[in-house]
């Protein structure tokens, strides 16, 4: 990419707007705190597991569903709505004190991720392609993220110092809201171009489901890169946050202090944060540089590499959180979500080689429900193995159902090239 394109890139008025809706949306202030909130509120790691599950449900449900509302009716209405969605689930977490009403708020939560996953994905696409600008995909997608990532690490630090001094931390779901609201406020500024429709069928919708489909999943290359990119992210998701109970309680038990005059609970809030702060600083680094590497390196042999890198890093943390080596443990969890943060562009990339113009929202919420499918499957039982014998043999096992899973879906070098 010449330097004249890339400058022409980065002051796109709606390149910044694209990149403003995932810093936004990223500013989840409970993200550092929403295990320890739960476990808080009288739930163990199991009914954790099992909410988790739940909102991964609705997710699976409404996923595709929403992919092709999306491309049918228009994205930029079906994304408004996610929006909506978020907004009452934090106020519901607001209002959380027993597991129903959490599992009323992770119900919104998951509708709020089946509307939203893919599509805005989707728009970039459209507008990539109306701009011409289809070849710099990784370059722009890359870029987007970066903000987003920026955006939850701004978050990370944000959150310490709300967390600090807000009455009780409950207050913290409803600090979210503002952002989300400016976020959707942001959606309804897009041009109208991005909301039109991509696919010209017509139909029932039961049909119009099944097409897509049968048209997508016939495709083995475009299905062995969705099982890849859904067990990477799906394992990931599941254990991202695991980082919370693993810190709070060796640093309890250890003592473990950044400020002396403060209390043990206090000194793990900021622990937490800062260690979020790293993680999506980093993250945001490597999203926006990735594209360098594919200079080098076929998106496919990417692809492979970084899954390599997930599966050491499970048998990593199982043995860190068996002889509690507690900066190791951060350093993989580090490892884990820049894998994840630096993948996703070239997923993207790599995916839009096989599939339809008008079947993107359709496809990136099927690798969403794959997703979704391994959380609701898996995460009640980690939450089971960790509860009952401990957060190291969970780890453990995920390392050896990622190895098992990998022989599957390795990305053929070859296939990919065809």
């Amino acid at each position: 990419m010449d330097k004249q394109l890339q400058l022409e890139i980065k002051k796109d008025r709606q390149i910044w707007k694209f990149c403003a809706y995932g810093f936004l949306k990223n500013l989840q202030f409970f993200e550092p705190y929403l295990f320890i909130y739960l476990l808080g509120k009288g739930m163990n790691l199991f009914d954790i597991g099992i909410l988790f599950g739940i909102s991964q449900l609705i997710t699976y449900i409404f996923e595709i569903p929403s992919g092709i509302i999306a491309d049918l009716i228009g994205k930029k209405k079906e994304l408004s709505m996610c929006f909506v969605f978020y907004i009452i689930s934090f106020i519901l977490f607001f209002f959380v004190k027993d597991f129903k009403l959490a599992v009323l708020a992770m119900v919104f939560f998951g509708l709020g991720e089946a509307f939203r996953s893919g599509t805005h994905k989707a728009m970039i696409y459209k507008y990539l392609e109306l701009k011409g600008w289809e070849k710099h995909k990784v370059y722009v997608y890359g870029r987007t993220r970066s903000y987003s990532l920026k955006g939850s690490a701004i978050s990370s630090i944000l959150a310490i110092i709300l967390i600090l001094n807000i009455p009780s931390s409950n207050y913290i779901f409803l600090i979210t809201v503002i952002p989300y609201i400016l976020d959707l406020l942001l959606i309804l500024s897009y041009p109208s171009e991005l909301d039109r429709p991509d696919s010209k069928k017509t139909g029932s919708v039961y049909r119009m489901i099944k097409d897509h489909l049968l048209g997508i999943f016939k495709k083995p290359e475009l299905r062995r890169i969705l099982l890849n990119s859904a067990s990477f992210d799906g394992f990931i998701s599941i254990c991202k946050d695991y980082i919370q109970p693993i810190l709070e309680a060796i640093i309890l038990a250890s003592g473990l202090v950044v400020i002396s005059s403060m209390s043990a609970d206090d000194n793990l809030k900021i622990i937490l944060g800062l260690v979020y702060f790293v993680i999506n600083i980093l993250g945001s680094a490597g999203s926006k540089r990735i594209y360098k590497a594919s200079k080098y390196l076929s998106s496919d042999k990417l692809m492979n590499l970084f899954y390599l890198a997930l599966i050491i890093c499970f048998f990593i943390m199982a043995i860190s959180i068996k002889f509690q080596w507690t900066l190791l443990i951060i350093l993989a969890f580090i490892i884990l979500r820049l894998s994840r943060d630096m993948r996703k562009p070239i997923f993207v990339d790599h995916c839009d080689h096989f599939m339809d113009k008008s079947e993107r929202a359709t496809v990136l919420s099927i690798d969403s429900q794959l997703k979704a499918f391994i959380i609701i499957i898996l995460s009640p039982a980690l939450g089971f193995i960790a509860e009952n014998y401990g957060m190291d043999n969970a780890m453990f096992i995920i390392g050896i159902i990622l190895s098992v899973l990998y022989a599957f879906v390795r990305i053929n070098h070859k296939k990919a090239q065809m």
